[in-house]
């Protein structure tokens, strides 16, 4: 009886949907977009978390080098930088290898560099310092000393970006949690007023089924339906474009100088459920304002 009953829920709301639904079409396209913008800035803050984190258990350091140094200066430079304690060179990257990396990295955008008479960016050593409870590292102090050497034009480190980065994560989740409110209130009122729309056109309907003794939640469910199934599409569907722009971006990898590589990854399944059913709970929630200001409870 009950999965009869339900079964009825579920055909009215499909119908109701049906007949109602440019009206629907405009309100899931808004929900849905909605949920999108959230879920990037979310998608954008975990990244940016992980990789921050990431970095911040080792040490890196770019030592950029002058145009046209010789071999034996740059073999001293590394001699140098091998014999401070946990350091170890990583790789070499000659001004070619920069440029090739740049392109890589840019994909279509790379013919931005065609015009270019001669190649700008400088060879490098990638050294990486491997965190020891003993020893304690002073990267201030490394960079003033290598920017003292003949043949080294500048330094960076990655903690001098991670104390950008953090703050600029600060800024990302303060930004998320005021566009995510704002975003959550606006759900409401389209779903609130989509489900409405969907009971006016039915009042007649409504009247002779309260006349002949349909309970007050009986009339309801159908319409709180609704809103759940408004849920459900939107948060299916931008958790779909969410992965499918994660998915283009994961076959290149993000180059950030002197802090290594950026891998993406995709939300954890926690925060994917979170998305889902924050999305059903919104669509639930308008329809419950909508029909609580209809129907005398």
């Amino acid at each position: 009886m009950k999965l009869r009953l339900w079964s009825y829920f579920l055909r009215q709301a499909l119908i109701n949907i049906m007949n109602n639904r440019l009206v629907h079409v405009i309100g899931l396209g808004t929900m849905f977009v909605s949920i999108l913008i959230f879920g990037a800035f979310l998608l954008l803050f975990v990244n940016l978390n992980v990789w921050v984190q990431g970095v911040g258990q080792t040490l890196s350091m770019s030592v950029y080098l002058d145009d046209g140094i010789s071999v034996s200066k740059r073999d001293m430079i590394a001699s140098w930088i091998k014999s401070l304690p946990t350091a170890k060179i990583d790789r070499f990257i000659a001004k070619e290898d920069a440029l090739k990396e740049l392109r890589r990295v840019l994909g279509p955008q790379a013919g931005l560099l065609e015009g270019l008479s001669a190649n700008p960016l400088p060879a490098s050593l990638e050294v990486v310092f491997e965190k020891s409870n003993g020893q304690r590292i002073d990267p201030e102090r490394i960079k003033k000393e290598l920017e003292k050497m003949e043949g080294v034009e500048e330094v960076q480190y990655s903690e001098e970006w991670l104390k950008q980065f953090k703050g600029l994560l600060g800024l990302i989740k303060m930004t998320g949690l005021i566009i995510g409110g704002l975003l959550c209130l606006g759900i409401l009122f389209i779903i609130t007023n989509t489900i409405k729309l969907t009971i006016y056109s039915r009042k007649e309907e409504i009247e002779i089924l309260k006349l002949v003794g349909a309970t007050d939640w009986f009339v309801k469910i159908p319409f709180l339906l609704e809103g759940a199934i408004q849920g459900i599409l939107s948060g299916i569907l931008a958790l779909l474009i969410l992965f499918s722009g994660y998915y283009l971006f994961t076959a290149e990898k993000m180059l950030f100088t002197g802090v290594g590589v950026f891998d993406l990854i995709f939300l954890p399944h926690e925060y994917s459920l979170l998305i889902f059913l924050g999305s059903v709970t919104l669509g639930l929630t308008g329809s419950l304002i909508a029909v609580r200001r209809f129907f005398d409870i």
